[in-house]
């Protein structure tokens, strides 16, 4: 064999065996990461300190960005004097409170005040990210009767508020928005005038509503596409002394859609039960409807020919599943 050959051979064969000795020796593909927001996390807020954060606000911009598996924000005992945000981005998030009647977050804006504040920037809380939970918690306008002053806003959708305290005066409870889906279990809400108001679909099951001075509970404002509006279950109407004669509803848009079923009525309901907002062409569009309900206040005798008594094959449509169909199913776990 020529000198050349021989040697180019020799020098493959080098090569070949180094390639080989490096390959043995090289270190493993890294292990891909795992993003951020597929990591639950578990943050603690306490006003005096003992937490990770002081206030809940702080907690909340902790919290990663369209988080797609649950970020809990334990809460401890005690006063958040807070106007607190949930912005749009903070998604799948759960503020969990020690205790619901110790843990109070409480802000005192109100329309009209001297920030010139609206029915719409009043709230103590406003939530408007997607899949939000809270548990165990108090949220409170501290304004007093002044006009309206909102407790708790909220716009986004699947949300859920279980064994929580809404307290305010006129406009406790504002459900935002049409395509915005919420279930309250357990709660209290209280008020004196359309303290339940707004377009959301809303489902409060086995609920204490409380009023205050005589009034309406809620305004819905339902849009004409929307199958469900307000849809209370197995809730329970109390009122303070002084509110012996209390409206159900009225309609602050023409299509509002308010029902009871199964709900322990006391006796300051009013016989008529509903209200037309001074304004007979709203009786031929809005839905008012109860089914099965007790107490002195469900007496049907006295109730306005435009409200409905639904039959009970009527009354078997609204569950939980039917409510939340939208285009896309929800179904909020019951505790």
């Amino acid at each position: 064999m020529p000198r050349i050959s021989r040697n180019f051979l020799l020098a493959s064969s080098l090569l070949a065996a180094s390639i080989a000795s490096h390959a043995q020796v090289a270190a493993p593909a890294p292990a891909s990461k795992i993003e951020t927001f597929l990591v639950p996390i578990r943050l603690t807020v306490a006003a005096d300190g003992s937490g990770e954060y002081r206030t809940i606000q702080e907690a909340v911009m902790a919290v990663r960005d369209f988080m797609q598996v649950p970020a809990v924000i334990f809460i401890k005992n005690g006063i958040y004097k807070e106007k607190l945000l949930i912005p749009s981005q903070k998604t799948n998030l759960t503020l969990l409170g020690e205790s619901q009647e110790g843990v109070v977050i409480t802000y005192g804006d109100y329309s009209g005040d001297a920030e010139k504040h609206s029915t719409y920037t009043s709230a103590t809380v406003r939530v408007q990210g997607n899949d939000f939970t809270a548990e165990n918690i108090t949220f409170e306008n501290s304004a007093g009767r002044v006009g309206q002053a909102v407790a708790l806003h909220v716009e986004g959708d699947r949300a859920t508020f279980r064994h929580c305290r809404m307290l305010g005066n006129q406009d406790t409870l504002y459900l935002a928005l049409e395509n915005s889906r919420q279930y309250y279990q357990d709660c209290h809400i209280e008020g004196t005038t359309d303290f339940i108001f707004g377009s959301s679909t809303a489902v409060f099951e086995r609920c204490t509503i409380h009023s205050k001075l005589n009034s309406y509970i809620t305004a819905a404002s339902t849009w004409p596409r929307q199958p469900f509006g307000l849809v209370f279950l197995n809730c329970k109407l109390t009122a303070a002394p002084e509110a012996t004669k209390v409206y159900l509803g009225r309609p602050w848009r023409p299509h509002a859609r308010t029902v009871f079923i199964h709900t322990e009525m006391g006796a300051h309901i009013r016989p008529e039960g509903w209200q037309n907002w001074g304004k007979a062409s709203n009786e031929a569009t809005a839905y008012y409807a109860e089914f099965g309900s007790t107490g002195p206040g469900a007496t049907t005798n006295g109730r306005v020919q435009w409200a409905r008594q639904l039959t009970a094959r009527e009354a078997r449509r609204y569950t939980l599943e039917n409510i939340f169909a939208g285009l896309a199913g929800w179904m909020p776990a019951r505790k």
